[in-house]
C-alpha cells in the first residue's frame, strides 16, 4: 500500500485530447481509468513502461487526493501482430498465445493500486459478439461476406459522437493513419472507406469462435468498448494510452460505446508521448527495443529506469539514451545519500511542492527538480519527505 500523507492533494489537470486543453481530472465518485495493454509479442519495452507510469503517476495523484480508484488494463493475445509473429517464427498461433499468455499480467501495472487484469480471446467472446449483433440490429453495422463493418455515418446521425470527436483530425490524415494501423481503406464494399472492422469471419489457421454471429473474431476497438463498459461506469474518468492509439483506436472505441449506449466512453481523453530508441520510435519490427527487464537482469535498479522515465514528460516525445539511464542512477545515488542522513526536526515543504508540480499535468521534471533541490542542501530529509517521495513518484528510498 501507497504511504498515507497529511491532508489532501488537489484534483490533477490533464490535458484532453479532445478539447485540446487542460482538464480538471475530476472522478463523480470513483475515479474509473482504462489504458490499453500491450500486444505482448516480446516483452516490455521502455516505450510501454513510460505510458503505464504516466498512469501510475495519475493514479497515485487520484489517491492523494482521496478518491478511490477502479483502473482496468487489457491485454492483446489475440490479434494480426501475433499471428504474424506465429507465421515468421513457425509457431502456430495456439502455442504462440499460450507462450504469450504467460507474460506476467501486472508488469508494468501500479503498485498497490486494484487491478481487474483481462486478456482478449481468454473467453469465447460473448459480449463482443453480442456488442455487434446489437449494432447490426441498430442499423449501425453492416455486413460484406462474412465480417462486419461499423458504420460511421449512421452512428453520427443517431448517437453523440462523431468521426474527428476524439482525435480532432483532418480526413486526409485519419485516412494515412487508419492504412497504416491495421485498417483496410481497399476494401471492396465499404460505405465509407475509414469504416472499421467489428467482426472478422473466421479464416482459415485463423484464430475465432462460435457465436451468436456464427464463427470468427471481435475486431480490436469493439473489444477494448466492450472491456470498459463491463468493469467500468461510463463514461469513464480518463481513457488512456499511447499517441499511436489516437487514431484509429481510441476514436472508433469511443465511437462503438457511444452508439451502444447513448453515452461518451470518457469524459477525457490522455495520450503519452512515443519513445525513441537510436533516432526511431522504439517498436519490435525495427529491432530497437530497450526491453526493461534486460536492464533489470543486467543489474540496473528499477528505481532508476522509472527517474529516468519521469525526467521526461509524458506528452513528449523523446529518445531513450545511455546517458539519460547514467544521469538517472546518479540522481538515484545522491537521493539515497540524502535519506540516510537521519531525520531532521520540522518540515521542509517537499510535499506541497511535489502536489503542485504533478496536479499540473502531471509534471514530474519539475517533481524531481523538487527533490534535487531538497538534496542539494545536504541537510537530513524531514519526517514524511520520504512518505510524499514514494506516494507520489513510487521511488522508495
Amino acid at each position: 500500500m501507497l504511504p498515507r500523507l497529511p491532508g489532501h492533494g488537489a484534483v490533477p489537470r490533464i490535458y484532453d485530447t479532445a478539447t485540446r486543453q487542460l482538464v480538471e481530472a475530476h472522478p463523480i465518485a470513483v475515479a474509473g481509468l482504462y489504458v490499453c495493454g500491450i500486444t505482448p509479442y516480446d516483452a516490455t519495452h521502455i516505450g510501454h513502461a513510460a505510458t503505464y507510469l504516466a498512469y501510475d503517476t495519475l493514479i497515485r495523484l487520484w489517491l492523494d487526493a482521496g478518491y478511490g480508484v477502479r483502473y482496468v488494463q487489457n491485454t492483446t493475445d489475440v490479434d494480426d501482430p501475433l499471428l504474424e509473429r506465429a507465421a515468421a517464427t513457425g509457431v502456430d498461433w495456439r502455442t504462440r498465445r499460450r507462450a504469450d499468455r504467460a507474460v506476467p499480467s501486472r508488469h508494468g501495472e501500479p503498485r498497490g493500486h486494484p487491478t481487474r487484469p483481462l486478456r482478449r480471446g481468454d473467453r469465447d467472446d460473448r459480449a463482443g459478439s453480442d456488442a455487434v449483433r446489437r449494432l447490426l440490429d441498430r442499423g449501425t453495422a453492416y455486413r460484406i461476406d462474412h465480417d462486419i463493418y461499423f458504420d460511421i455515418a449512421a452512428a453520427a446521425a443517431s448517437s453523440p459522437w462523431h468521426l474527428g470527436q476524439e482525435s480532432n483530425l483532418d480526413r486526409p490524415t485519419m485516412l494515412e493513419l487508419f492504412a497504416e494501423r491495421g485498417g483496410d481503406p481497399e476494401r471492396p464494399g465499404k460505405r465509407d472507406i475509414l469504416d472499421p472492422l467489428l467482426w472478422r469471419g473466421a479464416r482459415a489457421g485463423e484464430p475465432s469462435w462460435e457465436t451468436v454471429l456464427g464463427a470468427g473474431r471481435p475486431g480490436w476497438h469493439i473489444e477494448c468498448s466492450v472491456i470498459a463498459q463491463e468493469f467500468l461506469d461510463l463514461p469513464l474518468t480518463v481513457n488512456g494510452g499511447g499517441s499511436d492509439l489516437m487514431f484509429p483506436h481510441h476514436e472508433f472505441s469511443a465511437g462503438h460505446t457511444a452508439a451502444l449506449t447513448g453515452r461518451p466512453l470518457a469524459n477525457l481523453y490522455s495520450h503519452t508521448g512515443l519513445v525513441a530508441y537510436r533516432g526511431e520510435k522504439m517498436s519490435k519490427s525495427l529491432g530497437n527495443l530497450v526491453l526493461v527487464s534486460s536492464l533489470v537482469d543486467s543489474g540496473v535498479d528499477a528505481r532508476a529506469i522509472r527517474l529516468a522515465v519521469l525526467s521526461q514528460h509524458y506528452r513528449d516525445d523523446w529518445e531513450w539514451t545511455d546517458e539519460l539511464l547514467a544521469e538517472a542512477q546518479q540522481r538515484l545515488a545522491s537521493w539515497s545519500a540524502w535519506a540516510s542522513r537521519g531525520r531532521s526536526a520540522g518540515t521542509t515543504g517537499i510535499l506541497d511542492g511535489l502536489r503542485v508540480a504533478l496536479m499540473h499535468d502531471l509534471d514530474t521534471p519539475t517533481a524531481l527538480a523538487v527533490v534535487d533541490a531538497l538534496t542539494a542542501r545536504r541537510t537530513a530529509p524531514a519526517e514524511g519527505d520520504l512518505a510524499a517521495i514514494d506516494a507520489l513518484l513510487g521511488i522508495r528510498l
